[in-house]
Order: C-alpha cells, then sequence, then structure tokens
C-alpha cells in the first residue's frame, strides 16, 4: 500500500482501491497534482471547511467514485450531482468493497454541515488513521486500544489544530507504528514544525514533502 501526501491533509491511499482524503488541490499552493488528474474510487471528506472539502464533489463525479463523509455533507453532495454517497456519523462504520472506514470524532468546528470527524481505515490488513482537522482528546486513548494503528495522519499547524507537542502526545495515546504530519506550511497561519514534533514523538515519523510517498 502507498500512502502520498498532497500537501495541507490531502492524502491519495493506494491499494486494493484507490482513496482520497480531504482533495483540497485548487488553490492549495502546495498542490503537486491538478484535481482532474486524480483517479479514486473513495473519496473521504472530514468536514466542510474549503481547505478540506475542496474539489470532493468534482473528483467523486468524475471518477464515478464514492462520497463518504457526515451525513450532512452527504446530503448535500446529492443536491449538487453526486450520485453516489455513503454518509455516516461519528462511531459508525461504512463498508465498501471490503474496505472499512469508520467515522470518529475531531475537536473542530465546520460550516454548517455537521461535526468535523476523523475516519480509520482499514484496507488490505493495514489500518490507518486520518484525524481530519482536530485538537488533543482523551479518546485518541480509546482508537489506540481499540485499533492497530499501522499510520496516523496528524494535523501539526498549530492555531486551527493541534501543535507538535500536542500532536506527539496523541501519537502516543494512538500507539500509532508510524506517523506522518500534515496541515503544515500551506499558509504561513500554520507555522507547526515537522522536525520539533519528530524530536518530540516517541515513535517513527515520516516527513513528506507534498508529492512524496511512502510505501507500507
Amino acid at each position: 500500500m502507498r500512502i502520498k501526501w498532497l500537501g495541507h491533509s490531502a492524502f491519495l491511499i493506494e491499494g486494493s482501491k484507490k482513496i482520497i482524503i480531504d482533495p483540497f488541490i485548487t488553490g492549495n499552493p502546495k498542490a503537486p497534482v491538478k484535481a482532474e488528474d486524480i483517479k479514486a474510487d473513495i473519496v473521504l471528506v472530514t468536514h466542510d471547511h474549503g481547505d478540506h472539502l475542496g474539489d470532493a464533489y468534482d473528483i467523486t463525479k468524475k471518477n464515478n467514485a464514492v462520497l463518504v463523509s457526515i451525513f450532512e455533507i452527504t446530503q448535500d453532495a446529492a443536491s449538487k450531482g453526486v450520485e453516489k454517497t455513503e454518509g455516516g456519523n461519528i462511531g459508525g462504520t461504512i463498508e465498501i468493497d471490503g474496505v472499512k472506514i469508520h467515522f470518529t470524532a475531531a475537536a473542530h468546528s465546520s460550516e454548517g454541515l455537521g461535526d468535523p470527524v476523523g475516519f480509520i481505515i482499514e484496507m488490505d490488513g493495514k489500518t490507518i488513521y486520518h484525524a481530519g482537522d482536530t485538537g488533543l482528546f482523551s479518546d485518541m486513548a480509546l482508537y489506540g486500544e481499540f485499533f492497530n494503528i499501522d499510520v496516523a495522519l496528524l494535523p501539526i499547524g498549530d492555531r486551527f489544530t493541534m501543535g507538535p507537542k500536542s500532536a506527539a502526545k496523541a501519537a502516543k495515546m494512538l500507539k500509532a507504528k508510524k506517523v506522518i504530519p500534515m496541515h503544515w506550511g500551506t499558509f504561513p497561519l500554520l507555522p507547526g514544525d515537522p522536525a520539533e514534533f519528530a524530536k518530540l514523538a516517541e515513535c517513527e515519523v515520516v516527513i513528506l514533502q507534498p508529492g512524496e510517498s511512502v510505501e507500507i
């Protein structure tokens, strides 16, 4: 399985299915690709802020993919011509062609289309946690007990999410084997330093630049 960072919080996970998460591509100064070039079977959206919802509807339509998100976002997508949607809510699980997608809490805000979420994805024997935009919260320790997390994708940018110190604590609570920091460096208001995070974290940290990937 390959995990590619597309800048900000956008990731492309390529295994038996291609999954794109939070595809903020158009308008993202760090995006290494164009939205029209993305191939995906499943599109995940953590919340409705523009830097996460991004190109999700267009990518879903173009690829005849399935959009997975909080119920209110999928309802909005359907009203705008997205044909395949799977809405859920925190604590629930959706399975698509053998891929399990668990909805987790996220301590953040939204524009009004439901609550922000994170996702725990189980595919091809691997477990990946995308935290979405979030601050540190105690239930992360429960996720570490419930799931054997191979890779955690954690925001470290600070100001709007966890900074490096909080993210390092989150990584410990999650018991993640590897962590890839995200939501840093896109804009000046995201000053979190991945090198600082790597020094604080008690696990393997993989620092990617936009367009780079890692095999797991």
